[in-house]
């Protein structure tokens, strides 16, 4: 016990900074924006097929034309959102499944919409860069 107050005492920084990640860490995985309804590209598609549910791209318009997105995507960027909510009120009952290119945006989606009142949105985890590692279906234009 020792060892470790003397390493401690003499490597501040170091047990600082290891502190700081861990509360970080675990900060994250309490209040991630995803949370439990992350869902994979695979669960994504059957909430498609099955379910009828509408995918909601988050990215910017630039990039949803030139990196492709998934087929019959709506796109309504993060940062205009909030005012374009009542474009998808007719969605309030249906499955929503929000994406971005990594899913870290489209967590943030997941949670203004939620604030918002619709209580079927799911996150894509991994975002369009994993629906593509599925090989799964992405429209570009060209």
């Amino acid at each position: 016990m020792e060892q470790y107050l003397e390493f401690a005492s003499n490597h501040a920084i170091l047990v600082g900074a290891f502190t700081a990640v861990l509360v970080a860490l675990i900060w994250n995985l309490i209040s991630n924006p995803g949370g439990k309804f992350n869902i994979s590209p695979t669960e994504a598609t059957q909430k498609i097929n099955h379910d009828n549910a509408v995918v909601l791209d988050v990215r910017s318009m630039a990039e949803f034309k030139k990196d492709g997105h998934i087929v019959n995507a709506e796109n309504i960027p993060l940062n205009s959102l909030q005012k374009d909510l009542k474009a998808l009120e007719k969605y309030k009952n249906t499955p929503i499944i929000a994406v971005c290119k990594s899913g870290a945006r489209s967590g943030s989606a997941c949670s203004q919409l939620r604030k918002a009142g619709f209580e079927q949105v799911f996150n894509l985890a991994g975002g369009i860069m994993a629906w593509e590692s599925a090989n799964l279906p992405v429209k570009r234009r060209k």
